[in-house]
């Protein structure tokens, strides 16, 4: 089967090997200094356990795609979501909760100072109808004034982005631009000779890669394939289902079956039996 000649970013397995495998940290430190305010910059990176456990059994648990910790301790979570999901944003804060509650410290006089915690979700689809994609959330008053800095929430909702790249795109325009264009790609673009791009587009040539990691990216492009599959089907079927309320409504008004078919976008005999 032939193949791009980069993998696929938003599967599991290339997201994982782009961003985060020991010896690419580098390319993951400069991605979240790319989308991050310019007060919130980061020179070191440790990766840590991505599964938190609840300190009660009847609470979830949750699995992190990315979890890491800066040079001052202060915490990130890194999420790609591939799809649309219910009650999106009460998930995104109730990951934050967890290192929150790890920094509890046990058996001394704490006094509940907290280090930050930033959740960067890279979203493959669009959870509001502005036109901005790039969301940088902090907890503020009802002035606008930052009530509390230490809790940040960065969304990025990818399908609204289409800038094409200039002598002028931005660090984050091109990573952005990297990320959503890189199955597309034949070569790296001529703005994206930097260092850090150079590494990411090799580190995520196909043809490069050993057998072991070529089979596990076989098997996470076709979860990825029948997930995005799946939900093609599920909008058709909801398609399919509005049309057939339409038809029905329709007939019921009187309209002939060629005008409510013409209207619905079903074909006569599709009418005919919603009529029947």
């Amino acid at each position: 089967m032939a193949h791009s000649k980069y993998i696929n970013p938003f599967t599991d397995f290339g997201f994982k090997k782009i961003f985060g495998e020991e010896a690419n940290k580098d390319i993951l430190i400069d991605f979240l200094n790319a989308i991050l305010p310019e007060e919130d910059q980061i020179k070191t990176l440790e990766y840590k356990q991505q599964e938190q456990l609840a300190r009660r059994d009847v609470d979830r648990k949750a699995i992190y795609d990315l979890y890491c910790e800066n040079e001052n301790g202060e915490k990130f979570i890194v999420e790609l979501q591939r799809a649309k999901q219910e009650f999106f944003k009460d998930r995104t804060l109730y990951y934050a909760t967890f290192p929150i509650q790890e920094q509890a410290e046990r058996g001394t006089d704490w006094k509940y100072q907290l280090k930050g915690v930033y959740v960067i979700g890279l979203m493959n689809f669009t959870f509001d109808s502005s036109e901005e994609f790039h969301h940088n959330i902090k907890l503020r008053d009802e002035k606008g004034n930052t009530f509390y800095d230490k809790l940040s929430f960065v969304y990025l909702e990818l399908p609204k982005f289409s800038k094409p790249l200039t002598e002028q795109s931005t660090l984050f325009d091109k990573w952005i631009y990297a990320i959503k264009n890189m199955p597309n790609l034949d070569n790296i673009p001529p703005l994206l000779q930097e260092r850090t791009f150079k590494k990411l587009f090799k580190i995520s040539e196909y043809s490069a890669m050993n057998e072991t990691d070529k089979v596990s990216y076989e098997e996470s492009l076709k979860t990825f394939r029948d997930y995005v599959n799946t939900l093609d089907q599920a909008k058709e079927e909801g398609k399919k289902e509005q049309a057939i309320e339409t038809a029905k409504s329709m007939l019921l008004d009187g309209l002939s079956i060629e005008k409510v078919a013409q209207y619905s976008g079903l074909n006569i005999e599709e009418v005919k039996n919603i009529q029947q």
